[in-house]
């Protein structure tokens, strides 16, 4: 009669290692055991056939002057199993597994290994699954570290004028220091592509790049956004613990776009997180440290916010350390030709056409409008205006939606000037060419006969108004500037 096992688990256990012993070996392609210092100990008849070794001759004998690319010897340093690996001699490739051998104070006295062999083709299917889903892990790891690098540089900010190149002066200057800097200007300025630049000139250019627009994230997902998620957090909760963007900006840069927003009772909690630099995800009671610089933009009167309470002042003053404030396009016209070229050479990269040229008569009436919209607004007409067009060469009329090309002085108080009429002709070209002319004589008699005074009462550079002179045969009309 069998002995009760039940009633002797160590019988038990023995039989069982005797058995999971004796399967492996009879499945296996060859056995081999090693004592603690890696010499051979045993090697099983087919095994050393396979090998082309005498399995006399083998025992005691170091395990590489057997098997040369053996891993035996880290199992027995390291007692850690080596459960499925492949191991390549000179003219065969085996499917190995190694585990270490203890004795009865868990002390590790050798190891021993069994060669798959015969089951290596039956598992070539699940190690090509396995290597097409590391292959795809990679690839989604490896766009996902391209979409928190920047894709923009200081040279990325294109433009020449003095109000364009005071901003990339202070920003340079931002890019190498770690405090917080606001970006403040109207829509389409640009203040996400110069966030971009500061980060990618300074110290963290190789550490993520993280962005938050706080105006497209429903204010009820604005927290777990921020601090992440620990499983069971919330009813429909993932199981997996989900990281916040502070925790996925770690070392690098957190770049909070339309910073003003943010709701109040978040702007308690941000301003813990930049002050101790640490927080709790949502559900857990752990806390995590992190090491983020801030840049901040917004479109908003942030001072005017704080007066009205829609603000914290605490919070205004630690985003505010460098503020930036990026000018709109019609106070640097200067830059809209430079602007209109780089758009169009980009347009026809991205469509795989010639690149489009623009006449002098369509930058000026590009420069007579407002811009709202600015930059953006720019990208958007000269890309309608390559859609609707098959010439290579833009003119006014590819335009319709520029109202006129003459500003009136209420509709920008920084610039004022006279308000001017068309004049009443059919031909639009000559129409618009002496609304320019009008335009360039009120300023010169304005200003004296002073190019330099004329030139900067209508916000272009002085080269770009003796241009426009010299096209619209204006040249007497320039005072003698040696009597003056």
């Amino acid at each position: 009669m069998p002995p009760d096992l039940l009633e002797n688990p160590a019988l038990l256990q023995q039989l069982a290692m005797q058995s999971i012993f004796g399967c492996f070996e009879r499945l296996s392609e060859g056995t081999i055991i090693v004592d603690r210092r890696a010499r051979v100990v045993w090697i099983n008849d087919r095994y050393a056939s396979r090998l082309r070794v005498d399995p006399v001759r083998a025992i005691g004998q170091d395990v590489e002057a057997i098997i040369p690319n053996s891993l035996m010897r880290k199992v027995v340093e390291t007692g850690e199993p080596i459960l499925l690996d492949l191991l390549e001699t000179a003219d065969q490739t085996f499917l190995v597994m190694r585990m270490p051998i203890r004795d009865g104070q868990d002390q590790v006295i050798g190891a021993i290994g069994f060669a798959l062999l015969s089951h290596y083709e039956s598992l070539l299917p699940l190690f090509a699954k396995f290597s097409a889903l590391q292959q795809e892990l990679a690839t989604a790891n490896r766009k996902l570290q391209e979409a928190r690098r920047t894709r923009y540089t200081f040279s990325s900010f294109i433009g020449t004028s003095p109000a364009t190149l005071e901003v990339k002066r202070l920003a340079r200057r931002a890019a190498q220091v770690q405090a917080s800097v606001l970006l403040h200007g109207e829509t389409g300025t640009g203040k996400e592509l110069l966030a971009h630049a500061i980060h990618a000139a300074g110290p963290r250019a190789d550490r993520p790049f993280v962005v938050v627009n706080m105006a497209a994230i429903p204010e009820s997902l604005l927290e777990a956004e921020f601090f992440g998620v620990s499983p069971g957090a919330y009813t429909g909760a993932d199981r997996r613990p989900r990281a916040g963007k502070f925790e996925l900006a770690h070392r690098g840069t957190l770049f909070l776009d339309e910073v003003g927003d943010t709701p109040l009772p978040l702007q308690a909690k941000l301003l813990r997180v930049l002050q101790e630099q640490e927080f709790e995800p949502l559900g857990s009671n752990r806390v995590l440290r992190v090491d983020v610089r801030i840049l901040a933009a917004t479109s908003r009167d942030l001072e005017a916010m704080v007066a009205e309470g829609r603000f914290r002042k605490d919070l205004y003053y630690r985003l505010n350390v460098l503020r930036i404030p990026l000018p709109p396009l019609r106070h640097r016209v200067e830059d809209l030709e430079l602007l209109c070229e780089h758009f169009l050479d980009r347009s026809a990269l991205q469509h795989g056409t010639s690149s489009r040229e623009i006449s002098p008569e369509a930058i000026s009436l590009l420069r007579g409008h407002a811009w709202p919209g600015n930059v953006r607004e720019l990208a958007n007409v000269l890309e309608r205006a390559v859609m609707n067009t098959d010439r290579s060469r833009l003119e006014p009329e590819d335009f319709p939606e520029i109202p006129g090309g003459v500003r009136r002085p209420e509709e920008d108080p920084v610039r004022p000037g006279p308000a001017i009429a068309p004049p009443a002709v059919v031909d639009y070209r000559k129409a618009l060419a002496e609304a320019e002319r009008r335009i360039l004589t009120l300023a010169l008699e304005a200003s004296q006969g002073r190019v330099v005074e004329a030139a900067r009462r209508l916000g272009i550079g002085r080269a770009t108004f003796y241009k426009r002179m010299a096209a619209l045969q204006m040249n007497s009309k320039i005072r003698d500037m040696s009597s003056i």
